[in-house]
Formats: C-alpha cells, structure tokens, sequence
C-alpha cells in the first residue's frame, strides 16, 4: 500500500475511533457511512475501495499510534464485523499467530502445475493453490479432503458478511464428516482471532452437525508453507498443531531424511 494511501487510511480511522472512544472502553461500534462521514470532515478523497480502509487495519497493517497507546498492557485493539456494513472496536487480549523457528521443515514432492506458478495473481491465489495441488490439508490433517469453495462470500448472523479464503470437507477412516475453513496469509498479513473467529462461527451456524477443524495457511522463506490448526478457547486462538512444509522437485527429496520421518 502506497504511503499517500496508508496515510490517508490511518487519519480516517483514527477520526472514527475517537469519536467514539472514552477511557475505559472496550468495545465501540460504528457504521460504514462514518468512513464517508470522516472524509468530508477531514477533506480526504475516499479511496475508490472503501472496504479496503477497513481490511487494512484488520489484516495488514498497525492502528495509528495514538489509537495505540489507549491499548491497556497485554490488550490490544482489533476491528470485527458487526452486521451489514457495521464494524465494532473490540479489546481483546493480544494474540497473533506466527510460525515457529524451532520446527523440522517437513519435505514433500512439489506437484504445484508450473503454469500455476506463473499466472497466480498474489500471494494468497498462490498459497492456496499451492496447499491445494499438494494436498497438504490431507497430509496435515489425516483425512481425505476436497475444496469445496474457494473466496466464498455468506452472512454470519451477528457479524454480517463474511468471506472464507477456502473451504474444504473431509472424511476420516471411521466416516465421520469435517468442514475445513482455511484462511491464506502471505507477505505481511498476519493471522488473528478475528478471521479465525468469524470461519468458526460460519461453521457453527451453517453446518451444526459436521465436526470443524480451522486451518491457517502462511508463506515462509525458501518455498516453505505453515500450516496451523486453530481453535478458539476463552476468547483466545490457541494452536492445535503446526506443521512446516518444505516444497521441493521429487529429484532432490533426501531419502536419508524420508528414513527419519517414519522413525
């Protein structure tokens, strides 16, 4: 993002926050017309998506500095859907997911198609194609799984629309049926609790019968994918497992190596 526009995006959301903002707050909610609202009063041109001034800050990017510091130790502030272009400040206890530097990297035959490769748009198109053409989710998980949808876009009562980067079910030995929600994060994205949250909640409310496992997927150095499964307890993400996978040409696997993982 272009620093005219981060700019632009921080004075916007900083004018909304302390609008609402007293101390001692933890929650402030407040409605997609006010981004409109806060250009007009700050005499800012709106960016031509407005949706991206609030993913920005959900997914990418710091809050301003000054909505920082009101952040009391060990909380820190993020933004959650609260209904149909609704939006709510929440204090929540801080909780980002990063991959471990202490884990095996894991080797597997890279079977992602080079055209693939080659015409994937961005990060995220690329991981999730990737994590789909080498079948990771069923090597991670232990279950024969299919993509069912990917970038699906529904309604989560209470949060308002929502959009799953892919969703997978699955099957284990014994038949009992999963829905995989996989969230994709590439480049400076981080992972949170609140996509984590809203792919839970998803699967609660439309498929109440079916087992859900929630995936996150994250690019590292050296052809090198994180996958984590997250669940949530006491309002916390917590990792269930983590697996690291080094993507490599079956001609350079180490059969020393491949010896060592069935041990």
């Amino acid at each position: 993002m272009a620093k005219k526009a981060r700019n632009r995006y921080q004075a916007l959301i900083e004018k909304i926050f302390f609008d609402h903002y007293s101390v001692g707050a933890t929650s402030l909610d407040f409605t997609r017309q006010e981004i409109k609202d806060a250009a007009t009063t700050l005499g800012i041109v709106l960016p031509d998506n407005l949706g991206d001034v609030i993913y920005s800050f959900r997914f990418r990017t710091d809050l301003p500095p000054r909505v920082l510091a009101t952040q009391p130790k060990g909380m820190e502030w993020v933004i959650e859907l609260a209904g149909r272009s609704q939006y709510r400040f929440s204090l929540v206890k801080i909780n980002r997911i990063v991959p471990r530097d202490d884990l095996v990297k894991i080797s597997i035959p890279d079977a992602t198609p080079e055209i693939i490769r080659a015409y994937a748009l961005d990060d995220e198109q690329a991981l999730l194609a990737i994590v789909r053409y080498n079948r990771l989710i069923d090597t991670f998980l232990s279950l024969t799984t299919y993509s069912l949808q990917n970038h699906l876009r529904t309604t989560v009562k209470g949060i308002g629309q929502i959009e799953i980067d892919e969703l997978y079910v699955g099957i284990d030995r014994r038949g009992c049926h999963y829905v995989i929600p996989v969230q994709a994060k590439g480049g400076k994205d981080q992972i949170g609790i609140v996509q984590t949250s809203q792919d839970i909640r998803f699967v609660e409310e439309k498929f109440p019968d079916m087992r859900c496992r929630a995936i996150a997927a994250q690019f590292m150095d050296d052809e090198i994918v994180a996958l984590f499964e997250l669940t949530l307890q006491d309002g916390e993400i917590k990792v269930v497992d983590e697996k690291h996978y080094r993507l490599v040409p079956a001609k350079n696997l180490d059969q020393k190596a491949i010896r060592d993982y069935r041990d």
